[in-house]
Protein backbone atom coordinates (compact mmCIF):
# COMPACT_ATOMS: atom_id res chain seq x y z
CA UNK A 1 0.00 0.00 0.00
CA UNK A 2 2.86 2.70 0.76
CA UNK A 3 4.33 1.74 -2.76
CA UNK A 4 0.81 2.52 -3.96
CA UNK A 5 0.58 5.36 -2.38
CA UNK A 6 3.93 7.21 -3.33
CA UNK A 7 3.33 6.16 -6.98
CA UNK A 8 0.09 7.61 -7.21
CA UNK A 9 1.50 10.61 -5.69
CA UNK A 10 4.18 11.11 -7.70
CA UNK A 11 1.60 10.92 -10.92
CA UNK A 12 -0.23 13.38 -9.38
CA UNK A 13 2.28 15.85 -9.19
CA UNK A 14 3.51 15.38 -12.51
CA UNK A 15 -0.10 15.55 -14.23
CA UNK A 16 -0.33 18.89 -12.62
CA UNK A 17 2.91 20.22 -13.16
CA UNK A 18 2.47 19.57 -16.70
CA UNK A 19 -1.13 20.84 -16.85
CA UNK A 20 0.18 24.31 -15.08
CA UNK A 21 3.45 24.66 -16.85
CA UNK A 22 4.13 23.03 -20.66
CA UNK A 23 1.96 26.60 -22.52
CA UNK A 24 4.23 28.82 -20.91
CA UNK A 25 7.51 27.44 -22.94
CA UNK A 26 5.53 26.60 -26.18
CA UNK A 27 1.77 26.06 -27.33
CA UNK A 28 2.48 22.62 -28.05
CA UNK A 29 -0.47 21.11 -27.76
CA UNK A 30 -0.50 17.41 -26.91
CA UNK A 31 -2.73 15.58 -29.82
CA UNK A 32 -2.95 12.26 -30.87
CA UNK A 33 -2.09 13.26 -34.68
CA UNK A 34 0.31 16.40 -33.79
CA UNK A 35 3.03 17.79 -32.40
CA UNK A 36 1.95 20.97 -32.76
CA UNK A 37 -1.62 22.55 -33.14
CA UNK A 38 -4.37 24.81 -31.61
CA UNK A 39 -7.22 24.75 -29.49
CA UNK A 40 -9.87 27.07 -27.80
CA UNK A 41 -9.46 28.12 -24.43
CA UNK A 42 -12.14 29.09 -22.70
CA UNK A 43 -12.31 32.12 -21.39
CA UNK A 44 -16.12 32.62 -20.37
CA UNK A 45 -19.40 30.82 -20.08
CA UNK A 46 -21.53 33.32 -20.20
CA UNK A 47 -24.33 31.58 -20.37
CA UNK A 48 -24.68 27.29 -20.67
CA UNK A 49 -28.32 26.17 -20.03
CA UNK A 50 -31.93 27.30 -21.23
CA UNK A 51 -35.01 28.31 -19.50
CA UNK A 52 -37.34 26.07 -20.11
CA UNK A 53 -39.77 28.49 -19.22
CA UNK A 54 -37.96 31.19 -21.47
CA UNK A 55 -36.80 29.89 -24.38
CA UNK A 56 -37.23 32.55 -26.97
CA UNK A 57 -34.51 34.46 -24.55
CA UNK A 58 -32.56 31.53 -23.48
CA UNK A 59 -28.66 31.10 -25.21
CA UNK A 60 -25.47 29.37 -25.72
CA UNK A 61 -22.59 31.82 -25.15
CA UNK A 62 -19.15 31.55 -25.04
CA UNK A 63 -15.92 33.89 -25.29
CA UNK A 64 -12.67 31.21 -26.70
CA UNK A 65 -9.66 32.10 -27.19
CA UNK A 66 -7.18 30.45 -30.03
CA UNK A 67 -4.14 29.27 -29.16
CA UNK A 68 -1.89 28.23 -31.45
CA UNK A 69 2.08 29.09 -32.87
CA UNK A 70 1.21 32.06 -34.58
CA UNK A 71 -1.14 33.78 -31.74
CA UNK A 72 -4.55 32.79 -32.87
CA UNK A 73 -3.79 33.22 -36.40
CA UNK A 74 -3.77 29.99 -37.86
CA UNK A 75 -7.63 29.56 -37.38
CA UNK A 76 -9.95 29.70 -40.64
CA UNK A 77 -12.73 28.60 -39.31
CA UNK A 78 -14.55 27.49 -36.56
CA UNK A 79 -17.73 25.08 -36.47
CA UNK A 80 -20.70 25.75 -33.93
CA UNK A 81 -22.19 22.00 -34.14
CA UNK A 82 -25.14 21.11 -31.81
CA UNK A 83 -27.26 18.09 -31.36
CA UNK A 84 -30.70 17.40 -29.00
CA UNK A 85 -29.93 14.85 -26.65
CA UNK A 86 -32.73 13.28 -23.76
CA UNK A 87 -33.04 10.65 -21.36
CA UNK A 88 -35.82 8.25 -21.74
CA UNK A 89 -36.44 6.51 -18.79
CA UNK A 90 -36.24 2.53 -19.30
CA UNK A 91 -34.81 3.47 -22.45
CA UNK A 92 -31.69 5.05 -22.29
CA UNK A 93 -30.53 8.76 -24.29
CA UNK A 94 -31.87 9.47 -27.65
CA UNK A 95 -29.97 11.78 -29.89
CA UNK A 96 -31.92 14.04 -32.66
CA UNK A 97 -30.14 13.60 -34.92
CA UNK A 98 -27.40 10.68 -34.60
CA UNK A 99 -24.50 13.34 -34.92
CA UNK A 100 -24.36 16.85 -34.83
CA UNK A 101 -25.29 19.58 -37.57
CA UNK A 102 -23.71 22.84 -38.15
CA UNK A 103 -25.33 25.85 -36.80
CA UNK A 104 -22.99 28.55 -36.88
CA UNK A 105 -19.20 29.04 -38.47
CA UNK A 106 -17.12 31.59 -36.62
CA UNK A 107 -14.77 33.35 -39.49
CA UNK A 108 -11.02 34.06 -38.73
CA UNK A 109 -12.11 37.69 -38.25
CA UNK A 110 -14.36 36.74 -35.42
CA UNK A 111 -11.30 36.33 -33.59
CA UNK A 112 -9.50 39.65 -32.30
CA UNK A 113 -7.30 41.07 -29.72
CA UNK A 114 -7.62 41.79 -26.15
CA UNK A 115 -5.75 43.41 -23.58
CA UNK A 116 -5.73 40.46 -21.42
CA UNK A 117 -3.43 37.88 -23.83
CA UNK A 118 -1.79 37.88 -27.02
CA UNK A 119 -3.92 35.34 -28.13
CA UNK A 120 -7.10 36.39 -30.63
CA UNK A 121 -10.63 36.00 -28.96
CA UNK A 122 -14.17 35.77 -29.86
CA UNK A 123 -17.15 36.18 -28.31
CA UNK A 124 -20.07 34.49 -29.54
CA UNK A 125 -23.94 33.06 -29.22
CA UNK A 126 -26.39 30.59 -30.74
CA UNK A 127 -30.18 31.19 -29.09
CA UNK A 128 -32.38 28.41 -28.18
CA UNK A 129 -34.42 28.78 -31.19
CA UNK A 130 -31.49 28.39 -33.55
CA UNK A 131 -30.60 25.66 -31.71
CA UNK A 132 -33.77 24.18 -31.87
CA UNK A 133 -34.30 24.23 -35.57
CA UNK A 134 -30.99 23.31 -36.11
CA UNK A 135 -31.59 19.91 -34.79
CA UNK A 136 -35.12 20.22 -36.80
CA UNK A 137 -37.24 20.15 -33.23
CA UNK A 138 -39.70 22.75 -32.08
CA UNK A 139 -40.38 24.35 -29.02
CA UNK A 140 -43.21 22.88 -28.40
CA UNK A 141 -41.16 19.73 -28.75
CA UNK A 142 -38.73 20.45 -25.65
CA UNK A 143 -38.94 19.10 -22.34
CA UNK A 144 -37.12 19.94 -19.26
CA UNK A 145 -34.10 18.16 -18.77
CA UNK A 146 -33.07 17.72 -22.50
CA UNK A 147 -30.01 18.55 -23.43
CA UNK A 148 -28.40 20.27 -26.78
CA UNK A 149 -24.99 19.35 -27.12
CA UNK A 150 -22.95 21.85 -28.81
CA UNK A 151 -19.09 21.07 -30.36
CA UNK A 152 -16.56 23.15 -32.04
CA UNK A 153 -14.72 21.98 -34.90
CA UNK A 154 -11.55 24.33 -35.23
CA UNK A 155 -10.24 24.72 -39.07
CA UNK A 156 -6.71 25.79 -39.78
CA UNK A 157 -5.46 28.01 -42.23
CA UNK A 158 -2.89 24.27 -43.06
CA UNK A 159 -5.81 21.99 -43.41
CA UNK A 160 -5.91 20.53 -40.39
CA UNK A 161 -8.92 20.22 -37.79
CA UNK A 162 -9.11 19.99 -34.32
CA UNK A 163 -12.07 18.99 -32.14
CA UNK A 164 -13.08 16.81 -29.04
CA UNK A 165 -12.02 13.76 -31.00
CA UNK A 166 -8.25 14.22 -31.53
CA UNK A 167 -7.51 16.21 -28.10
CA UNK A 168 -6.31 14.67 -25.27
CA UNK A 169 -7.98 14.80 -21.73
CA UNK A 170 -5.44 17.06 -20.45
CA UNK A 171 -6.02 19.82 -22.67
CA UNK A 172 -10.17 18.67 -22.82
CA UNK A 173 -9.95 19.31 -18.64
CA UNK A 174 -7.02 21.01 -17.03
CA UNK A 175 -7.97 23.82 -15.44
CA UNK A 176 -5.14 26.00 -17.46
CA UNK A 177 -5.94 24.55 -20.96
CA UNK A 178 -9.85 24.48 -20.36
CA UNK A 179 -10.27 23.23 -23.94
CA UNK A 180 -13.05 20.98 -24.14
CA UNK A 181 -15.11 21.90 -27.37
CA UNK A 182 -17.84 20.19 -26.11
CA UNK A 183 -20.50 21.99 -23.88
CA UNK A 184 -23.29 20.44 -22.83
CA UNK A 185 -26.26 23.21 -22.19
CA UNK A 186 -29.33 21.73 -20.53
CA UNK A 187 -32.98 22.70 -20.72
CA UNK A 188 -33.58 23.77 -17.22
CA UNK A 189 -36.17 25.16 -14.39
CA UNK A 190 -34.67 27.91 -12.72
CA UNK A 191 -34.45 27.69 -8.70
CA UNK A 192 -34.43 30.36 -6.51
CA UNK A 193 -31.06 31.93 -5.88
CA UNK A 194 -31.50 31.22 -2.74
CA UNK A 195 -32.33 27.56 -2.74
CA UNK A 196 -28.83 25.04 -1.84
CA UNK A 197 -26.70 27.96 -0.87
CA UNK A 198 -24.85 28.17 2.04
CA UNK A 199 -22.54 25.81 5.12
CA UNK A 200 -24.04 22.14 4.25
CA UNK A 201 -22.21 18.93 6.10
CA UNK A 202 -20.98 16.23 3.75
CA UNK A 203 -21.02 12.91 4.04
CA UNK A 204 -20.17 10.06 1.57
CA UNK A 205 -22.51 7.91 2.07
CA UNK A 206 -22.47 5.32 -0.41
CA UNK A 207 -19.44 4.48 -2.41
CA UNK A 208 -17.25 2.44 0.03
CA UNK A 209 -13.28 3.19 1.25
CA UNK A 210 -10.71 4.80 -0.13
CA UNK A 211 -8.64 2.36 -2.23
CA UNK A 212 -5.65 4.28 -2.28
CA UNK A 213 -4.83 5.42 1.33
CA UNK A 214 -6.98 3.50 3.40
CA UNK A 215 -9.25 6.47 4.66
CA UNK A 216 -12.85 4.89 5.31
CA UNK A 217 -14.64 6.90 2.47
CA UNK A 218 -13.17 8.01 -0.64
CA UNK A 219 -14.13 11.69 -0.25
CA UNK A 220 -13.73 13.53 3.87
CA UNK A 221 -16.47 14.35 5.52
CA UNK A 222 -16.38 18.03 6.05
CA UNK A 223 -18.44 21.42 6.04
CA UNK A 224 -18.73 22.78 2.85
CA UNK A 225 -20.01 26.10 1.53
CA UNK A 226 -22.52 25.99 -1.61
CA UNK A 227 -22.24 28.94 -3.91
CA UNK A 228 -24.32 29.57 -7.13
CA UNK A 229 -22.45 29.44 -10.21
CA UNK A 230 -22.76 32.83 -12.21
CA UNK A 231 -22.91 31.88 -15.48
CA UNK A 232 -25.95 28.61 -14.60
CA UNK A 233 -28.48 29.82 -12.19
CA UNK A 234 -29.59 26.40 -11.39
CA UNK A 235 -26.09 25.09 -10.64
CA UNK A 236 -23.69 25.09 -7.46
CA UNK A 237 -19.90 24.61 -6.69
CA UNK A 238 -18.66 23.71 -3.30
CA UNK A 239 -14.93 22.10 -2.62
CA UNK A 240 -14.13 18.52 -1.84
CA UNK A 241 -11.90 16.54 -0.44
CA UNK A 242 -10.81 13.38 -2.19
CA UNK A 243 -8.92 10.40 -1.25
CA UNK A 244 -7.97 11.85 2.12
CA UNK A 245 -7.05 15.36 1.16
CA UNK A 246 -4.81 14.16 -0.95
CA UNK A 247 -6.88 16.08 -4.19
CA UNK A 248 -9.03 19.06 -3.46
CA UNK A 249 -11.14 20.17 -5.92
CA UNK A 250 -14.45 21.77 -7.31
CA UNK A 251 -17.87 19.85 -7.12
CA UNK A 252 -20.58 20.99 -8.94
CA UNK A 253 -23.97 19.88 -9.30
CA UNK A 254 -27.22 20.79 -11.40
CA UNK A 255 -30.76 21.33 -10.19
CA UNK A 256 -32.28 19.86 -13.11
CA UNK A 257 -36.33 19.89 -13.45
CA UNK A 258 -36.62 17.39 -10.69
CA UNK A 259 -33.19 15.40 -10.78
CA UNK A 260 -29.73 16.08 -9.72
CA UNK A 261 -27.37 16.34 -12.02
CA UNK A 262 -23.72 16.16 -11.79
CA UNK A 263 -21.84 17.44 -14.70
CA UNK A 264 -18.62 15.92 -15.70
CA UNK A 265 -15.36 17.12 -13.71
CA UNK A 266 -11.75 16.02 -13.47
CA UNK A 267 -10.45 15.30 -10.39
CA UNK A 268 -6.98 16.58 -11.98
CA UNK A 269 -4.96 13.00 -11.20
CA UNK A 270 -5.48 9.85 -13.21
CA UNK A 271 -3.43 6.62 -13.26
CA UNK A 272 -3.57 6.52 -17.00
CA UNK A 273 -3.43 9.04 -20.13
CA UNK A 274 -7.08 9.61 -19.15
CA UNK A 275 -7.76 11.91 -16.24
CA UNK A 276 -10.35 10.27 -13.32
CA UNK A 277 -13.20 12.00 -13.49
CA UNK A 278 -16.81 12.29 -11.67
CA UNK A 279 -20.19 12.15 -13.54
CA UNK A 280 -23.83 11.28 -12.66
CA UNK A 281 -25.28 7.85 -13.94
CA UNK A 282 -28.28 9.19 -15.82
CA UNK A 283 -30.22 6.21 -15.19
CA UNK A 284 -29.54 6.18 -11.09
CA UNK A 285 -30.33 9.88 -10.52
CA UNK A 286 -31.25 12.02 -7.29
CA UNK A 287 -34.62 13.62 -7.19
CA UNK A 288 -34.82 17.56 -5.38
CA UNK A 289 -37.37 19.27 -3.66
CA UNK A 290 -37.32 22.86 -4.78
CA UNK A 291 -38.99 24.00 -1.88
CA UNK A 292 -37.20 22.38 0.84
CA UNK A 293 -33.43 22.69 1.08
CA UNK A 294 -32.71 21.02 3.96
CA UNK A 295 -31.28 17.67 2.78
CA UNK A 296 -29.82 17.56 -0.93
CA UNK A 297 -28.52 13.89 -2.23
CA UNK A 298 -26.54 13.26 -5.03
CA UNK A 299 -25.35 10.46 -7.06
CA UNK A 300 -22.74 9.90 -9.47
CA UNK A 301 -19.59 7.53 -10.40
CA UNK A 302 -16.31 7.82 -9.29
CA UNK A 303 -13.53 7.32 -11.57
CA UNK A 304 -15.88 7.08 -14.48
CA UNK A 305 -13.77 6.40 -17.51
CA UNK A 306 -11.62 3.45 -15.08
CA UNK A 307 -8.52 5.72 -15.36
CA UNK A 308 -7.43 3.80 -11.62
CA UNK A 309 -9.99 0.85 -11.95
CA UNK A 310 -11.72 2.26 -9.33
CA UNK A 311 -15.12 3.01 -11.03
CA UNK A 312 -17.95 2.80 -8.65
CA UNK A 313 -20.83 4.67 -7.64
CA UNK A 314 -20.77 7.20 -4.85
CA UNK A 315 -23.52 8.84 -3.18
CA UNK A 316 -23.01 12.45 -0.79
CA UNK A 317 -25.73 13.38 1.13
CA UNK A 318 -25.76 17.40 1.99
CA UNK A 319 -27.40 18.21 5.33
CA UNK A 320 -27.97 22.25 5.77
CA UNK A 321 -26.12 23.44 9.04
Amino acid sequence: MKTLKYSFGLLAMAVIFLSSCRDFVEPNVPYKDFDTGAYLRTISRTSTSFNFFNLPTSKFALTVEAVDVEDGKTVQTVEVRVRHRRLIPGVGLRYTPANDVLVKTLQASDFTTNTSSRFLRSTFEVTAAEAIAAVGLTAAGINGGDVFEFRLVLNDKFGRRFSSDNVTTNVAGAPFYDSPFQYPVTVVCPVATTYAVGSYRLRQTQGGVDPFFGNPTRFVEENVTLAAVASNSTQRVFTVKYLGGFVSRPFTVQFSCGSVIKPKESAGVGCSAVDLSWVSDNSNLATYNPNDDKVIVVNFVDDVDSSCNIKAPVQFTLTKN
